[in-house]
């Protein structure tokens, strides 16, 4: 009886240490201390050591099972478009949740772009701020292509990128993995990233080289089948849950492309968190190949709200969203990095340009996108400023290029950079009149909808009818007698715009290949303070109270 209560003895002296442990210490402390030992009783505590030792291992199981026993929630963001000041907030929910649930957060695109910081900085305050935040996944949106490929590269380095439609044409070899696995607790989750192949379209200027070869392609008619693929490929890596993180959209689009066709082309997936339409969707169901429902949601844009997808113990998925002005807390590392780059930007943009006595509208009151289904001050502001600097005939700009109301009140740089945040340059090219008139003709196409193509204009002037979308009493202004005279289709005109819609990324890529006359490097902000600045000497006055009646829409 000598050896067992060693054993025990010995067991109380090292019961620090883990169980098995424990055990075979304490089986050595015994050993050494008695001197005989029949072949029965060593073979009663070899058993005894080891069934201590499957109890110690059901024991560390438990443990584990309790630690993973919790929920899982997965926080996503889309089309911030630069609103900076709100990741602290998004980080600190991601805070004040993560010792209930195993959480993290992922974006659905468009954040490069879209104001001021990410404007002057091409992206780099927008990384600076991101990385501090600390993504488990992120896909691309049509404006992470804004700066083209070598800029995007470089700002994506060291993110969790994915993509599936995002090839190399030359190497054939896709520039992003598809996707990524992530383990939440005992729970493996895999995101699957999509970006809307008509950013093909949009962001041309990104996929080709100067000679026009297409260096890149999004696959817009494997969209649905590399998506598939993908999420195959991660439930055969042990994915329990697999989402894809889209920035394709609710509309429907010339590719076939948009979030719900996806889904009902897919099976194998649970959740699209969608992106790219603005729409502020809290959760829907959309019914896959198999008849099955998928979740899917939209936040809206810049940070309106932060998309919450809760998985219960249970497995069970919903969706909500979050009020970022309801959210009491920030993390204090990305508070931190976002004063930092905020500092910086707030040297230029800060700055008093002059004043304007109303508000420039962009968005109405109702947060509408009016500028894209109508005429509006600040897109005739906009107009003017090419017009006056190109000494072309018209000027045009597409009303997506427009972004954000301006008050009334004190004028700031970074006002107008808010304003026109893209960094186009201006070219004047050479089109005949019946060119112009197919252009207005199709940029009015979706009306009543809003279209980021809608036409802000100025040195001409027509009428639309919204409910047969045609185009009619179209006039240019005689710049020698101001007055407006009706446009003539085989006249040539000289014609301004940016060469984002020049290269085919706008205007239904109408202008592309066209006869460039001139070309300039100044951007669309760089035209509008020059023209407040210098030509309404700081006062943006009563001309500019509404809008100017150059386009008359009727029902």
């Amino acid at each position: 009886m000598r050896f067992p209560f060693l054993f025990l003895c010995g067991s109380q002296l090292f019961k620090g240490l883990n169980i098995p442990l424990c055990c075979l210490v304490s089986l050595i402390f015994a050993e050494k201390t008695t001197f005989r030992m029949r072949k029965n009783q060593l073979l009663s505590i070899c058993l005894v050591f080891c069934g201590l030792v499957v109890t110690g291992c059901k024991t560390t199981q438990h443990l584990n099972k309790s630690n993973s026993d919790k929920n899982i929630v997965i926080l996503f963001d889309n089309d911030v478009h630069c609103a900076l000041e709100s990741y602290p907030k998004l980080a600190g929910l991601r805070d004040a949740i993560k010792d209930t649930a195993f959480v993290g957060i992922v974006s659905n695109g468009d954040y490069l772009q879209g104001g001021t910081m990410g404007a002057i900085s091409k992206g780099k305050y927008v990384t600076e701020v991101m990385k501090t935040v600390g993504y488990d996944a992120l896909t691309l949106g049509n404006h992470e292509f804004d700066y083209k490929m070598p800029r995007l590269l470089e700002l994506m380095k060291g993110f969790p990128v994915v993509n599936a439609n995002l090839q190399d044409n030359k190497t054939k070899n896709f520039v992003f993995s598809p996707y990524i696995v992530k383990t939440y607790g005992n729970k493996k989750i895999a995101f699957i990233g999509a970006t809307t192949p008509t950013t093909r379209v949009t962001e041309e200027y990104a996929f080709v080289d100067e000679k026009g070869n297409e260096l890149y392609t999004l696959n817009p008619d494997r969209l649905s089948q590399l998506v598939q693929d993908a999420a195959n490929s991660a439930r055969a890596a042990g994915a329990d849950y697999v989402i894809v993180l889209s920035h394709l959209g609710e509309e429907p689009t010339e590719f076939n492309s948009d979030s719900h066709t996806l889904i009902r082309n897919t099976t194998n997936i649970d959740a699209v968190l969608d992106g790219h339409t603005h729409a502020v969707i809290p959760g829907d169901t959309v019914h896959n190949k198999q008849g099955k429902p998928v979740l899917i949601a939209q936040t809206g844009t810049k940070f309106a709200n932060v998309g919450k997808l809760f998985i219960n113990k249970e497995g069970k998925m919903s969706i909500s969203l979050v009020p970022i002005a309801g959210i009491d807390r920030e993390n204090a590392a990305v508070r931190k990095a976002y004063d930092v780059v905020n500092a910086q930007c707030r040297t230029f943009t800060e700055k008093v340009l002059g004043k304007n006595a109303a508000d420039l509208l962009v968005q109405d009151i109702n947060s509408v996108n009016v500028i894209r289904i109508s005429e509006t001050n600040a897109g005739d502001l906009v107009c003017d400023a090419i017009l006056d600097y190109s000494k072309a005939d018209i000027a045009m700009i597409n009303g997506g290029g427009i972004r954000t109301t301006i008050p009334t009140g004190e004028l700031t740089y970074g006002d107008v950079m808010d304003l026109v945040p893209y960094d186009d340059k201006m070219v004047v090219v050479r089109v005949t009149g019946k060119k112009i008139k197919e252009l207005l003709t199709a940029c009015i196409q979706s009306l009543p909808l809003a279209d980021g193509d809608f036409p802000q204009v100025a040195g001409i002037s027509f009428e639309v009818d919204g409910t047969r979308h045609t185009v009619s009493n179209v006039e240019v202004m005689n710049k020698q007698t101001k007055v407006y005279e009706p446009i003539v289709d085989d006249r040539t005109y000289l014609l301004a715009v940016q060469d984002y819609t020049f290269s085919g990324g706008g205007f239904k890529g109408l202008l592309k290949n066209g006869e460039v006359v001139a070309t300039d490097p100044k951007t669309a902000s760089d035209l509008v303070v020059r023209y407040v600045r210098d030509v309404l000497k700081g006062d943006i006055g009563q001309d500019y109270m509404r809008p100017k009646g150059r386009i008359t829409i009727k029902y």
